[in-house]
């Protein structure tokens, strides 16, 4: 069982002009009613690009990944885009490995998201 430390969480920031959705802990199974649900809160008139933070994400595992390719299939079907920022190396590699940077941009930050996304 995880502890609270690892447990996942996302929040949204719907305060700038690009919703954000802060992913905290552990991606795995148990991430799924969370983070649909986090994606479900920001209004359809806002959700052409959707920017995931990875800042606090600790681990991630293949039902996770599942999860994201979900998040962005569903996406994908309704023009909109999700990026990714602040994957650490270890991350970024996974999201390559499995593909997942065919699909989606990376930024190393919110602020060069900001810049060079779109």
């Amino acid at each position: 069982m995880a502890d609270s430390d690892n447990a996942f969480d996302a929040n949204t920031d719907l305060s700038g002009a690009i919703p954000i959705i802060h992913l905290k802990g552990e991606i795995t199974s148990d991430a799924e009613d969370v983070l649909l649900a986090a994606y479900e809160s920001v209004p359809s008139d806002r959700k052409g690009r959707i920017i995931l933070n990875f800042e606090t994400t600790k681990y991630i595992n293949s039902s996770g990944i599942a999860i994201l390719i979900q998040l962005i299939t569903r996406s994908s079907e309704n023009e909109q885009k999700i990026e990714f920022i602040n994957l650490s190396p270890h991350f970024r590699k996974v999201m390559d490995i499995v593909g997942l940077t065919d699909f989606v941009q990376i930024f190393d930050s919110l602020d060069d998201a900001i810049k060079q996304g779109g």
